[in-house]
């Protein structure tokens, strides 16, 4: 009885890890947006609103210079839950040599990203023990980094904006033993996972090519399998209303926030309820093979689209060696678009 009371609380835990998640952004997020205006005009302690603009102004530039992040919030218990709660894995193939840079290119996207953010944002899954002295960032929206308290929140796991100037900076400006981590299918890609699909985008996505060959770094294929099989996605059929209504959210969440939304639903509170969060599904994050990149500071056309493919061929490599072993039939391929 006792041992199923602690399984019982060992799993309630979990839930409430990932339950946690994007509660805490919000409500992070409205407190700053709220709180210092209404200090500011309304009571007598506008100078704690003066004082936290001052700050963000100061701080301004931060998370495009390398950002600044904390061991000891990589490190919390919540996130091993939260890796527990699936569970999520992370595989090593290669070593990472800490003489060089790297770019991290992982796929898919699925609806959060669960795998990029617990294995490269956290140690829950020991990245500092599987590739000791690399030092990972998880490149997201920077919209997220105008946020008091939001930005000073995903600094501190290593997480930075998916922009030129803070990728270059992290791949050029820092020492070497720098992995910058790209969810190169992007938001849009959200709107193509659903349980066993392995559709991605990238035929036409090569800035981050151009990126590693302005830089130099060494492009390293990654892929999470069971990304897409947490959520199950609705698209509902084409000239119906709920249709056209799902598609002036999307365009609109999309030009706002640059988010698609997604109509998802996954489990309950508990395993056999409907609701919201992800299904416990294993999410495994293959990283794959580093590919040595050419330094070339004006890269052409041509040499873009050779080490797009090249870094193509790598990636349909680690798809299939690893797809039977983690959860996909041997005939299942990997669908570029």
């Amino acid at each position: 009885m006792a041992s199923l009371s602690r399984l019982d609380l060992r799993e309630c835990l979990q839930t409430l890890s990932v339950l946690q998640w994007l509660p805490v952004y919000i409500f992070l997020g409205m407190i700053p947006v709220f709180l210092i205006p209404y200090f500011l005009v309304f009571t007598k302690f506008w100078i704690l609103s003066v004082l936290a603009l001052a700050w963000l102004a100061y701080d301004w530039n931060t998370h495009s210079q390398g950002g600044r992040r904390s061991a000891w919030v990589r490190n919390w218990t919540l996130w091993k839950y939260f890796q527990n709660y699936f569970p999520i894995k992370l595989v090593k193939t290669h070593d990472l040599s800490p003489k060089h840079n790297y770019i991290i290119a992982n796929h898919p996207h699925g609806i959060v990203s669960y795998g990029v953010f617990i294995n490269f944002a956290t140690e829950a899954t020991s990245f500092a023990r599987i590739f000791p002295a690399i030092t990972p960032s998880v490149g997201t929206l920077e919209w997220i980094f105008w946020l008091p308290i939001v930005r000073d929140y995903v600094m501190s796991m290593g997480v930075c904006p998916v922009s030129g100037l803070a990728l270059k900076y992290l791949l050029t400006q820092k020492s070497a033993g720098n992995a910058v981590v790209i969810v190169v299918g992007g938001a849009a890609e959200a709107l193509l996972c659903r349980p066993g699909a392995s559709t991605i985008y990238l035929k036409e996505r090569k800035g981050f090519v151009k990126l590693a060959l302005k830089t130099g770094a060494y492009l390293v294929p990654s892929y999470s399998f069971g990304e897409n099989e947490v959520h199950n996605q609705e698209t509902f059929p084409e000239g119906t209303w709920i249709r056209f209504f799902q598609k002036i959210f999307q365009a609109t969440f999309k030009k706002i926030l640059g988010l698609n939304f997604c109509t998802f639903h996954g489990r309950g509170l508990t395993r056999e309820s409907w609701g919201f969060l992800p299904f416990n599904r294993p999410i495994t994050t293959v990283v794959g093979e580093p590919l040595p990149i050419p330094k070339i500071k004006k890269p052409d056309k041509t040499t873009v689209d050779k080490y797009h493919a090249l870094y193509i061929d790598a990636l349909r490599k680690l798809f299939d060696q690893h797809k039977v072993q983690y959860g996909l039939p041997e005939s299942q391929e990997l669908t570029i678009i």
